[in-house]
């Protein structure tokens, strides 16, 4: 069963932003990852704003966390969490 990261995200440093991208990219599809939307056009109905919507599908739940887990996310996570960079929400879900 497919399993989904949703990520909200708000950048606050493009240029250090920039670094986690080009990092986390591949390491989506060494995991079997696709990513469904990737910063398009959005509109928040409800909770606060995030300006960067991100949903990638996995092939299943723990495939999704080894990802996320895995030496090459935390290695793009160490750019994107850095301090003053971006606020961030990230979830993983199940599929149906």
């Amino acid at each position: 069963m497919a399993a989904y990261c949703m990520v909200q995200i708000n950048v606050h440093n493009a240029d250090e932003y920039a670094k986690y991208a080009a990092l986390s990219g591949p390491a989506v599809a060494k995991y079997g990852g696709e990513f469904l939307a990737r910063a398009g056009k959005c509109v928040t109905k409800e909770g606060p704003e995030q300006l960067r919507n991100v949903i990638i599908q996995f092939p299943d739940f723990d495939t999704a966390v080894k990802f996320y887990e895995g030496p090459e996310y935390q290695e793009a996570l160490t750019f994107a969490l850095a301090e003053g960079v971006s606020t961030r929400n990230y979830t993983i879900v199940e599929g149906l």
